[in-house]
């Protein structure tokens, strides 16, 4: 019997054990948002660290704990968890099908808020320590779990926690929380994700709105807030903010390879959005490159003046719009807030507010990181399908509050049980039992793996 296979006849061996844990685990609510069970589900944490003999620590922060556990066997590599044990609030509860914190097994799958996001991850990882403990007694690696309360609220805290405590943050790769089964029954190995720049402009005119009658001598900050706007970017969506896009890492010929290997069905994309066709008639790998690899400048709201039903004549003091610039990587939230600022500027729109209201910097790690190569080689194994290796998510993640370090950033690969219908953060959130159990065998596979890696 194969090495692995002894560690994977264990698992299967003892899932109902480790479906248990992970019942109660759901079944525990830890809304952080409303601060529900989240003392409780934090305990809960320690309890599953200590099925493992991890030497645990409650890290203070100014809201949650962060539960840190390592396990130290003086092996040439460190591998760390990142997950979290905070969840979304249930609502609206009337379209669940079940009870939000009743997990419940239907035709293999659980439901229950938190099963997805993030709590079958963390209990995947948790159980294959478990199990190779069980099996070998010796770890391949050591671990370190870094498992917060506070994610679903934005990881206010986790970037002070890094910086107060660079000790604990000595490893040689993250594990980070997220990712799900390819549509091929094959699994996503996530290598890395976008940042975001997220900006209120807000133009005024006058103290208070005007009547329309007015307009021929007062200026109106809706129409200065448009002009301001199509000085941003061309109909060619080029963004045309200088320097905008110097700061980005150029992606090599083989992170390309990858790009091209991941599965978009069009015709289904199009089709769920009641759309004939994508921006500017794009398809195969231009459209892949524009949705993992390019950075954007969205407007996601506008507003200004009277918006009810019927007319007003009324001439607006105030418009305001909402931006996201989604991030390649290379570049930073701070440079572009400034950039813009400048831009603005240099256009006659110095009146012009900025609001910052979010920054998330990107992440991306090297395709021949030893972790990646790792990850790709259990997958393999694990799922018997070649994955999915996705460079850039078109999402973003607080990645960087972890992994950012001088002068090489920490390496980080996702991987996860959900699927594609999870719903994370909607009603009726899910998981297949299965993909609970393979994905304890997956991250038990990337440990051995990644112990055998040459840098």
């Amino acid at each position: 019997m194969k090495y692995l296979e002894k560690v994977y006849q264990y698992i299967e061996e003892n899932r109902e054990v480790y479906i248990d844990w992970l019942l109660k685990a759901s079944k525990q609510p830890s809304v952080s948002t409303l601060n529900i069970g989240m003392e409780k589900m934090a305990k809960m944490v320690e309890q599953l660290l200590e099925e493992v003999d991890a030497d645990i620590e409650y890290i203070e922060t100014e809201g949650y704990p962060i539960v840190y556990g390592e396990i130290k066997n003086n092996n040439e590599k460190t591998l760390s968890f990142y997950n979290h044990y905070d969840v979304q609030p249930e609502d609206p509860v009337d379209e669940w099908d079940t009870e939000p914190f009743e997990p419940t097994i239907i035709d293999g799958r659980l439901f229950g808020r938190g099963t997805a996001d993030n709590k079958g991850n963390l209990l995947a990882r948790v159980c294959a320590v478990h199990a190779y403990q069980q099996v070998y007694g010796k770890l391949p690696v050591d671990i370190k779990f870094v498992f917060e309360g506070e994610e679903e609220v934005g990881s206010p805290n986790l970037m002070t926690f890094a910086k107060e405590h660079p000790e604990k943050m000595e490893t040689d790769g993250f594990l980070w929380e997220g990712g799900e089964r390819a549509s091929d029954g094959g699994l996503d190995v996530g290598l890395g994700v976008k940042g975001i720049c997220y900006v209120e402009l807000v133009a005024r005119a006058g103290n208070r709105d005007l009547h329309s009658s007015e307009a021929p001598v007062i200026e109106n900050p809706a129409w200065r807030l448009v002009w301001a706007l199509n000085t941003l970017k061309n109909e060619q969506e080029e963004i045309l903010i200088d320097g905008f896009y110097d700061d980005i890492i150029p992606v090599t010929e083989e992170e390309i390879e990858f790009i091209k290997n991941i599965p978009v069905d069009e015709e289904t994309m199009l089709k769920e959005r009641g759309l004939s066709n994508f921006l500017h008639n794009v398809s195969g790998l231009e459209l892949k490159k524009k949705l993992f690899l390019d950075p954007t400048c969205t407007i996601c709201g506008i507003e200004s003046g009277y918006t009810d039903e019927g007319s007003k004549t009324v001439l607006p003091s105030k418009a305001m719009v909402k931006i996201d610039f989604r991030l390649a990587a290379g570049q930073s939230p701070e440079r572009v807030g400034k950039l813009l600022r400048k831009h603005l500027d240099k256009h006659g729109y110095e009146d012009i507010e900025i609001h910052s209201l979010h920054g998330i910097e990107p992440h991306r790690t090297n395709v021949k990181d030893p972790l990646v190569q790792a990850a790709i080689e259990s997958a393999r194994e694990v799922y018997d399908k070649e994955p999915t290796t996705i460079i850039n998510s078109a999402g973003s993640s607080p990645m960087y509050k972890l992994l950012k370090k001088e002068p090489e950033n920490i390496p980080g690969v996702q991987i996860g049980v959900a699927n594609k219908d999870s719903r994370p953060h909607a009603p009726n959130e899910n998981i297949y039992i299965e993909d609970f159990i393979l994905g304890i065998k997956m991250t038990a596979a990337v440990m051995d793996k990644f112990s055998k890696t040459k840098e």
